[in-house]
């Protein structure tokens, strides 16, 4: 590990963020996890994906 994240982890340890924040961070973790356990069981979504075109498809 590089000593600038040890001198991190001690600003973390003298300086800890408050309980909110904690809160905020698990929360948005949650949903993460949530969205990406529905697209994993259920797929993605056909109304979500686009038709194409644009610069990547360019027709002869």
């Amino acid at each position: 590990m590089n000593y600038i994240w040890f001198l991190r982890m001690a600003r973390w340890v003298r300086n800890p963020p408050s309980p909110q924040m904690v809160k905020l961070v698990i929360g948005v973790i949650a949903v993460s996890l949530l969205i990406f356990g529905f697209e994993y069981m259920f797929g993605w979504p056909e109304w979500l994906t686009p038709n194409g075109g644009g610069r990547a498809h360019r027709l002869p």
